[in-house]
């Protein structure tokens, strides 16, 4: 029974081990997470909040730019047939 017991204590002294182990490993792990969320906080979103407000304002202009050029389009196409029809009228009275 007795030795059971030193049996059975030396168990629990691994255990301790272990779990101080673990629980040094833990706390490692805690540092580097917060030092990768500092960086994410810092670094990493500020700058891409900084990508996805040039390429907004990009998009921006060229949605613009395509309302824009259409646009244009359907002036080019008015002033064209304008201009055939003074042409024809200015043949007829030449």
């Amino acid at each position: 029974m007795k030795a059971e017991m030193q049996e059975v204590k030396a168990d629990m002294q691994g255990l301790k081990a272990d779990v101080q182990r673990l629980d040094t490993d833990m706390q490692e792990v805690k540092v580097r997470v917060k030092k990768i969320e500092l960086t994410q906080e810092n670094e990493v979103l500020p700058r891409l909040n900084t990508i996805e407000s040039c390429y907004t304002s990009t998009y921006d202009r060229y949605k613009d730019s395509v309302e824009e050029h259409e646009s244009m389009k359907q002036d080019i196409d008015i002033l064209k047939k304008v201009v055939t029809e003074h042409s024809e009228k200015l043949q007829r009275i030449s």
